[in-house]
């Protein structure tokens, strides 16, 4: 199945369906969150009017991080969006857990926010080991600082809250392109990108989102 030349579609979900108890996270459909080792536990995922609401939970110390497995070089993640408040984000997030040369599997990401949409290379910038390491040791030299920032790039972009809306983040060898209802925001190349093990799509909230008609399309 493929939709505007997207490739194949391997994975859909438009979350109608029901949780069986209220008090963890059961987002179902092969999907894992991080609730609990980042939230002690506490709920921060919902199915809510065929829908899967995601909000961050006062204990938390790490963005809800709700993933689900989509293994591909080149592809394309579609769903629908629902901002509710001004400091909402929703980061897409492409992991390799098995490369081991950076931070927790980050390899690019692009994230959505109220004003803007941001792309980045992590796996060559700021989650490879020596740059993450550094900066956390406080030993991270101006010039790889420097370089670092070369890794992402943003541009405007306005989100009305409490509206849906779409996106589309597109990958092909190494270059990741955005679009917002439609409309192409932005691209981006950078080495990282063409990474040719991308095994999950974890989506990051740091605050509050509501997603919907999540698909997943693979070219190869």
């Amino acid at each position: 199945m493929a939709e505007d030349n997207l490739g194949t579609l391997v994975f859909s979900d438009d979350f109608e369906r029901s949780e069986t108890q209220s008090v963890k996270d059961e987002p179902g459909n092969g999907w894992n969150t991080s609730s609990s080792w980042s939230a002690k536990g506490n709920k921060e995922v919902a199915l809510l009017d065929g829908a899967l609401y995601i909000y961050i939970h006062p204990e938390a110390i790490h963005a809800v991080d709700v993933g689900h497995a989509f293994v591909f070089i080149d592809g394309t993640a579609t769903m629908r969006f629902k901002f509710h408040e001004e400091k909402d984000t929703l980061m897409l997030n492409f992991a390799d857990l098995t490369y081991k040369e950076v931070h927790a599997g980050h390899i690019c990401a692009a994230t959505f926010g109220v004003k803007r949409v941001s792309l980045q290379d992590m796996k060559t910038g700021g989650m490879l080991l020596k740059y993450y390491d550094a900066r956390k040791a406080g030993t991270l030299s101006k010039e790889d600082d420097a370089l670092i920032k070369t890794k992402q790039i943003s541009f405007p972009n306005d989100i009305s809250l409490n509206e849906w809306h779409s996106l589309r983040v597109t990958i092909v060898g190494d270059t990741m392109t955005a679009a917002v209802d439609g409309k192409t925001i932005g691209s981006f190349s950078s080495p990282g990108i063409a990474h040719e093990s991308k095994q999950v799509l974890r989506l990051l909230v740091s605050n509050k989102v509501t997603i919907d008609d999540v698909k997943y399309y693979k070219v190869k």
